[in-house]
């Protein structure tokens, strides 16, 4: 189950213990957000994109209330925004939808932090089920994520 690899992945920050596991489903931004008790744009939603060639994950960390801006995509990974198809996201990524988080992936996915989640002290990405979350700092999730950098590629936020 990919919510028992984040848990080992995150034991190496000593964080296993800090995942959250809820009775009802977050696997929506809006269900995130009642489960955990917080606005929805402190949630963490990792969105997965089409790779330029095509054989693997882009992920985007950004705040629960933005969109993808496609100029914006465009112009930093010189490729229109495709999201990964449902039947592909399990496998270049590791998770299935509804649990897609930057942690526990394939080490060919790419891994990219939105500004948009910079506004908040803390913020809540799932752990790789329908039903789970862990609440961290930017920098922390920057770190266990093993993000590439921090890019500027959503609205509605500003």
């Amino acid at each position: 189950m990919a919510i028992d690899k984040v848990k080992a992945y995150l034991k190496e920050f000593d964080m296993e213990d800090k995942v959250m596991e809820f009775e009802t489903s977050s696997a929506t931004v809006e269900l995130a957000a009642q489960a955990v008790g917080v606005e929805p744009a402190r949630i963490a939603k990792t969105l997965s994109f089409k790779s330029k060639s095509g054989d693997h994950a882009v992920l985007i960390v950004t705040a629960g209330d933005t969109k993808i801006d496609n100029s914006k995509f465009k112009g930093f990974f010189g490729m229109k925004a495709k999201m990964l198809a449902p039947e592909e996201v399990e496998d270049l990524v590791g998770h299935a939808i509804g649990g897609v988080c930057p942690f526990a992936v394939p080490q060919s996915a790419q891994i990219y932090l939105d500004e948009s989640l910079k506004r908040f002290d803390t913020v809540f990405p799932a752990c790789g089920s329908s039903n789970s979350a862990i609440e961290l700092t930017c920098s922390q999730l920057e770190e266990y994520a093993k993000a590439k950098e921090w890019v500027d590629v959503c609205k509605g936020w500003e």
